[in-house]
């Protein structure tokens, strides 16, 4: 039986965190307002797409890769949730919120802890995308509008910082040879 060279599915993951982040970070930084463009990516590319890489992932025995993926995946699915079913229950108040970011925080944290044995390009990602969730949760547990729009700023390097990584693995991939150092 031939052996199949299965496909990288990282690099969809990381667009779909990066693309995502990067809108949802220029609404942090008061740039653009809350709208569907940023619900609509959350949900197809920020959520099913890196669901789909995360099980990519697993089926490759990548555990970090699969838990990254898919929980980002269902971080924004229940960003949308909380953002559009807010009568559901009772809507999210800005203490709520920001346990609810401090909690991404952690994990991320000790996310970042598994990338000490990855590439730089991993490690700067989840090292600023730490930094960004306790901002994020920081300036709803205090409602000071000046640390949002600073952790946007930082939300928007996350981003493009992934978007980098994503972009850096497919065309070292597709050259067979290192042309962005990651």
């Amino acid at each position: 039986m031939k052996d199949v060279k299965l496909a990288n599915p990282a690099p969809l993951g990381l667009l779909g965190f990066g693309l995502t982040t990067i809108l949802l970070n220029l609404h942090n930084l008061g740039l653009i307002p809350l709208s569907m463009v940023i619900v609509g990516m959350g949900i197809a590319f920020g959520g099913f797409a890196q669901i789909v890489a995360g099980i990519l992932e697993f089926k490759q025995g990548n555990t970090f890769g699969g838990t990254a993926f898919t929980a980002y995946g269902a971080f924004w699915f229940s960003l949308v949730i909380i953002w559009y079913f807010p009568k559901a229950i009772n809507a999210a108040d800005l203490t709520s919120m920001g346990f609810y970011l401090l909690l991404w925080g952690l994990f991320t944290a000790f996310m970042f802890i598994g990338t000490l044995k990855h590439s730089r390009s991993t490690q700067v990602i989840f090292g600023s995308l730490a930094i960004l969730f306790f901002l994020l949760a920081l300036g709803d547990f205090t409602g000071i509008t000046i640390i949002t729009r600073i952790a946007g700023a930082v939300g928007v390097f996350t981003g493009f910082s992934a978007f980098y990584g994503a972009m850096g693995q497919i065309i070292n991939g597709e050259f067979n040879k290192k042309i962005f150092p990651l």
